[in-house]
């Protein structure tokens, strides 16, 4: 019994040392995280984020690490509150091919059709968009930023949706939006 208990004793200190030792080789990053809850399609503001000091293991790639690098841009996607900003909940030039995996990838607005399924759209949802004529314009495009409503109530309010913002590879957006030009698209989700 004696042997037991001081195997556990001496097991018990290796692994308080261990655990201290890994915790201060890791140290601390200083990273921006949401100081409230963000919407899509919100421009980011200081008064947006916040700087937290976390972990290095736990910091994502990606991670804002000062204001100045994504104050201004769009948010693409719903932030919870004390999340840590990536590049990816951003609008950036780089956000197309991030999404689609093609390099030639382009952002397209797209008025679509139908208001109820406009507003059932979430960033990340992949889609077919057609024409009015129901002609296949583009395979597999995907939700950058959903149509949000603009303020106010009444009627206006629920007919003057703004686009969607659709990722697709560069002749597809050619051809959406050209068609897009004259009448509004409808979209199938995968």
């Amino acid at each position: 019994m004696l042997i037991r208990r001081a195997a556990a004793i001496a097991l018990l200190a290796v692994a308080v040392g261990v655990g201290f030792a890994g915790h201060r080789t890791s140290g601390e990053r200083p990273v921006l995280a949401a100081a409230h809850e963000l919407r899509p399609g919100q421009p980011l503001t200081a008064d947006d984020v916040l700087v937290v000091r976390v972990p290095a293991a736990l910091v994502p790639d990606g991670a804002l690490t000062s204001a100045d690098a994504g104050i201004g841009r769009m948010i693409a996607g719903p932030v919870r509150i004390g999340e840590i900003v990536t590049d990816a909940r951003l609008l950036t030039p780089r956000l197309p091919s991030a999404l689609t995996g093609s390099d030639d990838a382009r952002l397209v607005p797209v008025h679509l059709a139908d208001d109820a399924l406009t507003a059932l759209l979430r960033s990340g949802d992949v889609v077919d968009v057609l024409s009015p004529d129901a002609e296949v314009l583009a395979r597999g495009a995907v939700v950058a930023l959903p149509a949000t409503q603009s303020a106010g109530g009444g009627l206006a309010a629920r007919t003057a949706t703004r686009p969607v913002l659709l990722a697709m590879n560069e002749s597809s957006a050619h051809r959406v939006a050209a068609v897009g030009l004259d009448a509004p698209l409808a979209v199938v989700l995968h």
